[in-house]
């Protein structure tokens, strides 16, 4: 990071240049998708933000963008009361249904009205509380009364803007266009020129015969909510379940589940690695909806950086929004995100308030739901796959069907306790769904189509690979084979080592893995650096050029660092950041092999079982042997810090963070002390021998001054590993 050299004065009219033109981009990149600068750019403008909040950090505020994962992780999460309710919507499945819906509507009012139709998002509800334009709360929809304020967890979605670049609402009448103030400096880059979202803004929109008087609301509402839904992409989505199979964790079901389970994560850093996204459809000030209709809103979020959805249409007629209902439907296979149905809305917000609203939904907006993507079809065959940590999961082998635009021939069955559940037989005809699954999951046997009485399922007692005797563990539903020369589990092993964010060894692909381990040639992943260009050339579909690169990447692969290596282990339960932690921590592979479970629960993020799963994987012979024989063929087993010469200043000391450091990360802050031989636990205790203080510190504070733990604030401990001496 470049050294500051400004006054104050200069680096605050910095900063503000350098927030205004991140946002700026950020925008660009993921609301609009239509990014005007390289990656390296832009990296180079949070840098250098980063440097000057670094030397002035006085500067540091809510809204900069270096701060969407710097908050430390929460304990819990605090609850907060609506303050208007974030009702439910009524469901329709049929286009009678909606022709009733729109009847009923019809009956409560007297005006005639148009529609918005909007599609419907399968994610989790979220609202967003600005004051003086500043995102200062999220909260989740919760039992629609009272959510969890996730503040830190929504600060990490890039498509919501920190702090929006116009306050005001101008608000002229139903179906007029809406004017809104962009307060910008003269030194911000030029907005672009932003059409409505509409999708029918071909035509002027339909004058509706009652407009409210034109009136003006305060320009800048001193809070004000906006409303989305927090949803993950299906692409992000299949990049996490396939990180969590590598790593032997139970896949999500869907995207929403994934999204919903990542909104509860009490650390934010986990979050940000997820991706999350959002779609805002509502907006709230001063208790009430400041346009007179739902499009002027709509229109209005997205010219203040707020991302919207760009298939919502506006229609004139019921008969407009079935069409779109039924051209959603057909294409929704496109999408790269899930959705489940159309929230079909009343357009003039005068309009909404006559026809009303029950306790638990609006009248005014109903949801079309999309029939379930579901196909029926044989189940020829039963296959027991073996993953890399031995789980013997069942898959179904079908008689061939379309499904959602793709031919589906095989299916999921989990695990032994579903297949009794849906009593599944060979030769059944099933039901089989494709809701976000990576491959579809069998849900229903038709048992009334039942063909004689087929035999029962048997679940294998031994691995259909090497015939061992498959283990279950108590308390969980997966059989496992316990065989660690496995053929199957160690190609699995091997695969999930040489992955692009472990080992990253290119071209190391299921047929050459399958003949290297076929052949004898490697039987663990210590083995891969004993390959030579001879044994490589002469494998099928090998020539001497592809050999060669192979070794090269696998010599490459020897520099990967301490983190990935411990992730590449394949520990159960270690995924990518769990290895940055632990490397973080001890920074030699050697102490963490010696660390007991305690020691390894104690570290800031680290869970008794994974403690205890990191201890055993140690504990086991061959796994010692393996990390010997990484040691001996070269493969680096330290963290950069700890190669150096670093004094040990903090030898045999315990260290507890607590509050927000300005200049350091917590997995920073944790770095350095491990590298100078001290380690960080999770609570303050009588053998703390630390506590680093930062902002808003919490009861850790308060019980390291009960107990007469010495305090360190952030400048003294900086001052500590600038001078490598340690107080007495």
């Amino acid at each position: 990071m470049s050294q500051i050299s400004l006054s104050f004065a200069e680096a605050e009219r910095e900063a503000l240049r350098l927030r205004e033109e991140i946002a700026y981009h950020d925008e660009r990149y993921y609301v609009l998708s239509a990014p005007e600068i390289s990656d390296y750019d832009y990296d180079q403008l949070m840098k250098r933000l980063q440097a000057i909040e670094t030397a002035h950090p006085e500067l540091i505020s809510p809204d900069s963008p270096t701060q969407r994962v710097s908050g430390r992780p929460v304990e819990g999460f605090e609850t907060w009361r609506h303050q208007r309710p974030m009702l439910s919507l009524d469901n329709t499945y049929s286009i009678q249904d909606l022709q009733d819906w729109d009847a009923r509507c019809r009956r409560l009012t007297d005006q005639p009205f148009e529609y918005v139709a909007e599609l419907k998002i399968d994610g989790l509800s979220i609202s967003l509380i600005y004051e003086n334009g500043v995102l200062v709360r999220g909260v989740t929809r919760g039992d629609g009364t009272t959510g969890e304020v996730v503040t830190e967890n929504v600060r990490t979605i890039r498509s919501i803007p920190l702090k929006i670049k116009g306050l005001g609402f101008r608000v002229q009448g139903s179906g007029s266009e809406t004017a809104a103030v962009n307060e910008t400096s003269d030194n911000s880059p030029a907005q672009p020129s932003q059409p409505s979202l509409f999708e029918s803004d071909n035509e002027p929109p339909t004058q509706l015969s009652s407009n409210p008087a034109p009136r003006t609301l305060n320009p800048e509402p001193s809070s004000f909510e906006v409303r989305g839904e927090v949803f993950m992409s299906n692409p992000v989505f299949h990049e996490l379940n396939q990180a969590r199979e590598e790593r032997g964790e139970m896949p999500f079901a869907n995207p929403r589940n994934a999204a919903s389970g990542t909104m509860k994560q009490l650390d934010a850093r986990i979050v940000a690695e997820r991706k999350l996204d959002i779609f805002c459809y509502d907006l709230i000030a001063e208790g009430s909806k400041p346009f007179a209709s739902q499009r002027e809103m709509l229109d209005w979020l997205r010219q203040a950086g707020f991302k919207t959805n760009p298939r919502t249409r506006l229609c004139a007629t019921l008969e407009e929004v079935i069409a779109y209902c039924n051209e959603i439907e057909t294409e929704r296979e496109k999408l790269e995100y899930e959705t489940d149905g159309v929230v079909v809305k009343v357009n003039s917000t005068k309009v909404q308030g006559e026809v009303g609203s029950t306790s638990k939904a609006p009248r005014w907006a109903v949801a079309y739901k999309f029939a379930a993507r579901q196909a029926t079809t044989r189940l020829n065959g039963i296959t027991w796959q073996v993953g890399r940590t031995g789980t013997i999961t069942p898959v179904a082998e079908l008689e061939p069907v379309l499904l959602a635009g793709t031919t589906v021939s095989r299916a999921s069955l989990h695990n032994e306790d579903q297949i009794r559940r849906l009593d599944v037989r060979v030769g059944d005809m099933v039901v089989i769904e494709k809701s976000g699954e990576i491959i579809p999951q069998v849900i229903r046997v038709l048992l009334e189509k039942r063909d004689g009485a087929l035999p029962e399922t048997v679940f294998p007692t031994t691995c259909p690979v090497c015939g061992t005797d498959l283990i279950r563990l108590a308390g969980e539903v997966a059989w496992r084979c316990p065989s660690e020369t496995c053929p199957k589990k160690i190609k699995e092993w091997i695969l999930h080592f040489s992955g692009r964010r472990m080992m990253k060894i290119e071209g190391l692909g299921d047929a050459l893995v399958d003949q290297l381990v076929d052949r004898g040639l490697v039987r663990n992943p210590a083995d891969l650096y004993r390959l030579e260009l001879g044994q490589v050339a002469e494998l099928d579909r090998m020539a001497k050029k592809s050999a060669s690169n192979l070794i090269e990447q696998i010599e490459q692969s020897k520099q990967a660092g301490l983190a990935k290596l411990i992730y590449a282990l394949g520990i159960r339960h270690v995924g990518e950041h769990t290895g940055k932690v632990l490397a973080g921590h001890f920074g030699d592979l050697d102490k963490l092999a010696a660390a007991t479970p305690e020691e390894l629960s104690n570290i800031f993020e680290i869970g008794g079982v994974v403690a205890q799963s990191v201890a055993d994987w140690f504990r086991y012979p061959a796994n010692q042997a393996l990390v010997e024989e990484l040691k001996a063929v070269g493969v680096v087993t330290q963290s950069e810090q700890a190669q150096s010469d670093v004094p040990q200043i903090f030898a045999g000391k315990q260290f507890v963070l607590t509050g927000t450091l300005a200049t350091l990360s917590r997995d920073a802050a944790s770095e350095k002390i491990a590298a100078r031989g001290g380690r960080v636990t999770s609570s303050v205790s009588k053998k703390t021998d630390y506590v680093v203080v930062g902002t808003e510190a919490g009861s850790k504070l308060e019980k390291a001054q009960k107990l007469g733990v010495p305090t360190l604030t952030e400048v003294e401990f900086l001052a500590i590993l600038e001078s490598d001496q340690t107080q007495a």
